[in-house]
């Protein structure tokens, strides 16, 4: 009589798929995204970081 082997473990999942923001804002200084019916904005501030707002 054989022991059963093992199932393998799960696979990790994958990592999340990254953009630079320069890629997004272009050379804007912000913009709107739209998800779920509702309009975000996103935005550099002064200190050169980034503000998401509903």
């Amino acid at each position: 009589m054989r022991t059963p082997t093992p199932a393998p473990p799960p696979a990790p999942p994958a990592p999340p798929e990254r953009l630079k923001s320069q890629d997004l804002l272009r050379q804007a200084k912000a913009i709107e995204i739209e998800h779920d019916g509702k309009i975000y904005e996103l935005r550099v501030t002064r200190l050169n970081k980034l503000i998401l707002t509903a």
